[in-house]
C-alpha cells in the first residue's frame, strides 16, 4: 500500500515567494468558521443525529462528481454505488462499492474529487494509505469503525468542522419538520436554515405542474384558481420559510429570461396552465413572468434570491429512466444574461434590500456579462464557481475575470452545493487556498499592499457571504 500525505502547501504557488505570501495568507482563513449558505445535506441528519449506516451511502451515493467519472470512465453501474436502490446498502454491498471506488481510483487523477477524497479520508477519517485495489478493505472498515463512534454523529461532526451556518435545500410544500425540530432542540446551538427551491412550481410546461400547483394551494390554504391566487401561496409559503430560518430562495431554468407580462396576458396564459391546455412557447412566456414575480416577492420579503440557469438536466433519458432525475446526467449549455435579466435589473436592481446571486456554468460570461452588471447594480451579486468549475483552475479563473470590473465586494463567498457531508471542510479548504495564492500574485506584482490582501482573504469567508446572503 502506497502512504497517503496531504502537503501543507497544496494548491498554492509554485513561485516560492508567493507561496510564502500565500502561506502567510491562508494561516488567517485556516481555522476560520464555515458559512455554507448553499447545499443539499439533509436537515434530518442533523436533527435526529443518528449514526450514518456505513461508509458507502455517506460518501459515494450521494456525490454526482464521483459516481459520474466512475459510470463514465470505468463502467460502472449506479446502482453498485447504491444509486436508486432505495435505502442504505448492507455491509457486503457497501464493501463492493468501495472496491469499486478505489479500484478505479486513477480515473480521477487532477480532478477536485481526488482533492476531495484524499483530504476527506486523512482528516476527517484518520486515514494514511492512498486509495487503490489493495487499501479499498482497510479504508472501508476504517470508516465504517469510525462510524459506528459518537464522535462521527452528524452533530459531532458539525461542530468538528467549525460550520457555523449550513443551509438546504427544501421543496416549497415541505413541514420543514427537521428544521423546526432543530429549533425547538435546546441542545442544538448550531445554525441550520431552509432554503426556498419554487423551481417545478414556475414551469407550465411540466406534466405534473397542476398537481404541484393543487399541492401549492394545499400547503398555503389557498385556493388557486388564477394568478393572484398562485402569487399569494407562493408569498405564504415563503413567509413561512422565512419564519424557520430561511434567508435565501433558489432558482434554475433552462435560460435566465425575466420577462415582465401585461396582467391580462398572464391571466389568459396562467387559465390556460391551469387547463393543461399552454402551448410551450406560452409556458417559456408565462415562467419568465413568474419568475420575474419571484424578485419582487424577494423586494417586499428580503429573502436572497439565487439563480442558477442552463442545465440540461437528465441529458441521459435511460438513466433517468432507471435511477430516477439528479443522479448527475447534467450538463451545462451556454447562457446569456444582459438582456434576460434586464426586466429584473431594471425594476429591482438598485431597490434597497433586494440581492441576487448568479451563478453559472459558463465562464465565459464572467468577464463578458456578470462582472459589469455586478458593477453597475448594487444588488447584483457574482456567485462563486460550482458544479463542473468549482475546482482549482476554474477558481483561479474566476477570480481572474471578475475582480478587474466587480472587484471582491460584488462577489458571493465561497459556495460548496453540496450533498456530501463529509467534503465540506476541504471544498472550503480549497476555496480558501486559491482565493489566497490569487491574493498572493496581487501582493507580488505590488498591486495590494499586504495588509490589504490579508484583510480581504478575512472578508471572503467571514463578512461577504454574511452580507451577501443577510447572515
Amino acid at each position: 500500500m502506497k502512504p497517503l500525505a496531504l502537503h501543507p502547501d497544496r494548491l498554492l504557488p509554485a513561485d516560492p515567494g508567493t507561496r510564502t505570501i500565500a502561506r502567510e495568507l491562508f494561516e488567517l482563513v485556516d481555522k476560520l468558521p464555515i458559512i455554507s449558505p448553499h447545499g443539499h445535506v439533509p436537515a434530518e441528519w442533523l436533527a435526529d443525529n443518528l449514526p450514518f449506516t456505513d461508509p458507502t451511502s455517506l460518501l459515494l451515493t450521494p456525490d454526482h462528481y464521483t459516481n459520474r467519472m466512475l459510470h463514465s470512465a470505468a463502467g460502472v453501474e449506479l446502482e453498485e454505488l447504491g444509486v436508486g436502490v432505495g435505502g442504505p446498502l448492507d455491509a457486503d454491498a457497501s464493501r463492493r462499492a468501495f472496491r469499486l471506488l478505489c479500484e478505479n481510483w486513477h480515473v480521477f487523477r487532477g480532478t477536485p474529487v481526488q482533492t476531495w477524497f484524499e483530504s476527506v479520508f486523512h482528516d476527517v477519517f484518520g486515514i494514511r494509505v492512498r486509495p487503490g485495489a489493495e487499501s479499498a478493505d482497510l479504508i472501508h472498515d476504517t470508516i465504517a469503525e469510525r462510524l459506528a463512534d459518537p464522535a462521527y454523529r452528524p452533530r459531532a461532526l458539525y461542530e468538528r468542522f467549525r460550520i457555523e451556518t449550513l443551509a438546504t435545500t427544501d421543496d416549497p410544500c415541505s413541514d420543514l419538520a427537521a428544521h423546526r425540530k432543530l429549533r425547538e432542540d435546546p441542545t442544538w446551538k448550531g445554525r441550520v436554515v431552509p432554503t426556498f427551491r419554487p423551481d417545478a412550481y414556475l414551469e407550465p410546461a411540466r406534466s405534473d405542474w397542476r398537481d404541484l400547483t393543487r399541492a401549492l394551494g394545499r400547503a398555503a390554504d389557498v385556493d388557486i384558481v388564477d394568478y393572484p391566487s398562485h402569487l399569494e401561496a407562493m408569498r405564504r409559503r415563503r413567509a413561512h420559510f422565512k419564519e424557520l430560518g430561511a434567508v435565501s430562495t433558489d432558482h434554475s431554468h433552462v435560460d435566465a429570461t425575466c420577462e415582465r407580462l401585461g396582467e391580462a396576458q398572464v391571466a389568459t396564459l396562467f387559465a390556460r396552465a391551469l387547463a393543461g391546455t399552454i402551448t410551450w412557447s406560452d409556458s417559456q412566456l408565462l415562467r419568465a413572468h413568474m419568475l420575474n414575480d419571484q424578485a419582487a416577492l424577494a423586494v417586499q420579503d428580503g429573502l436572497v434570491m439565487t439563480l442558477h440557469p442552463a442545465v440540461a438536466r437528465n441529458h441521459d433519458s435511460s438513466a433517468s429512466t432507471r435511477y430516477g432525475a439528479d443522479v448527475g446526467a447534467d450538463v451545462p449549455t451556454s447562457v446569456e444574461f444582459t438582456r434576460s435579466l434586464r426586466p429584473m435589473l431594471d425594476a429591482y436592481g438598485n431597490s434597497d434590500g433586494f440581492h441576487l446571486v448568479v451563478f453559472t456554468m459558463d465562464e465565459t460570461v464572467y468577464s463578458r456579462e456578470l462582472a459589469p452588471l455586478a458593477g453597475w447594480y448594487r444588488g447584483l451579486f457574482i456567485g462563486a464557481p460550482w458544479w463542473f468549475i468549482d475546482e482549482t483552475d476554474a477558481i483561479m479563473r474566476y477570480r481572474r475575470s471578475v475582480t478587474g470590473y466587480a472587484g471582491f465586494a460584488k462577489t458571493s463567498g465561497f459556495i460548496d452545493d453540496t450533498r456530501a457531508f463529509c467534503s465540506i471542510p476541504v471544498r472550503h479548504d480549497v476555496s480558501r487556498r486559491v482565493d489566497c495564492a490569487f491574493l498572493a500574485g496581487l501582493v507580488a506584482e505590488h498591486r495590494l499592499a499586504m495588509d490589504e490582501a490579508a484583510e480581504t482573504a478575512v472578508a471572503l469567508v467571514t463578512t461577504q457571504p454574511k452580507k451577501v446572503f443577510k447572515l
